[in-house]
């Protein structure tokens, strides 16, 4: 068989912290990590041409990214898959509600973080994620797959359709925890899928979009005020604020008038000091949007 790929190429655009987790794993599989840099808030594509080549395993982008911009990702699975490796895709899947699903658009794998279906912040956690793949790949899952079906008497039922017996008798080679239980949070999650629907999701979407793209506009309004990037986004944007603004002084002000300011991009991006991360979400309302402005306004 030919040798095993040993590179992975992660776009500079996902989260800081679920790189500085795949470096950590990727030290102890003994696998090559290349981040491949942004261009206007998302991937830049032509960077991401020059890096792949048949040693490339897979390809990991986040859309919505950290930035809060959606990416392209179409041309770069097309990328991948030319060379025979695999597109990974980490999502919001609220954004599912409203964006074609990352699978339609040539991923293979899409991973993300359950926590927006209903989960609730929690100080930071715990959470759960969600895990899917294409039919191909679907005997390597880790875990259960559970199928629908009916029982003898037509009713709508479900059993366990596949499960990796590796947790029982390949512990060593095993891809899941002998034993985790993320199942009080995906039921959680479950719960909130199943009340809201189809039609709910999609709602929750376009509100998260609208309410976002409204503060957006009002806080362009304010003297000195950028959008740091052109790429669409939705429900979280970055901002370049007026030469010299104190970040540390502006989110104390901030957080005393009862506002968690906007991330500072530049702890994790040099090159984005003074940039600051704004995320608006469904439960905002048009109220507290308009009072942010005002007092973000008021501080700069």
């Amino acid at each position: 068989p030919p040798p095993r790929r040993k590179q992975l190429i992660v776009s500079r655009t996902v989260h800081p912290e679920a790189r500085q987790v795949l470096a950590a794993y990727a030290r102890g599989l003994d696998l090559d990590v290349v981040e491949i840099d942004c261009a206007d808030g998302v991937t830049d594509v032509k960077a991401l041409t020059a890096a792949i080549s048949e040693q490339t395993a897979a390809v990991l982008v986040q859309s919505p990214n950290f930035f809060g911009a959606v990416e392209n990702l179409k041309p770069m699975a097309d990328l991948i898959h030319a060379h025979k490796g695999l597109m990974v895709v980490s999502a919001n899947p609220l954004t599912l509600g409203l964006l074609e699903a990352p699978g339609k658009q040539g991923a293979d794998i899409v991973v993300g973080d359950a926590q927006p279906l209903g989960i609730s912040s929690s100080l930071g956690g715990p959470t759960c994620g969600y895990f899917a793949v294409s039919q191909a790949h679907m005997r390597r899952i880790p875990g259960r797959i559970v199928g629908q079906t009916t029982d003898r008497n037509g009713k709508r039922g479900f059993v366990l359709t596949l499960q990796a017996r590796e947790q029982h008798i390949r512990r060593e080679k095993a891809t899941s925890n002998i034993c985790s239980n993320q199942a009080l949070l995906a039921l959680s999650a479950s719960v909130y899928l199943s009340v809201m629907g189809r039609q709910g999701i999609a709602e929750v979407a376009e509100l998260n979009l609208h309410k976002s793209r409204y503060a957006l506009e009002q806080l362009l309004g304010l003297k000195g005020v950028t959008a740091s990037f052109t790429a669409p986004t939705f429900n979280e944007f970055a901002l370049r604020l007026p030469e010299g603004t104190d970040m540390n002084k502006l989110q104390a002000g901030l957080l005393a008038a009862g506002f968690i300011g906007g991330y500072d991009l530049g702890r994790d991006y040099e090159e984005y000091a003074g940039h600051m991360l704004i995320a608006v979400t469904e439960q905002r309302t048009k109220e507290e949007i308009d009072q942010f402005v005002h007092t973000l306004g008021g501080l700069l």
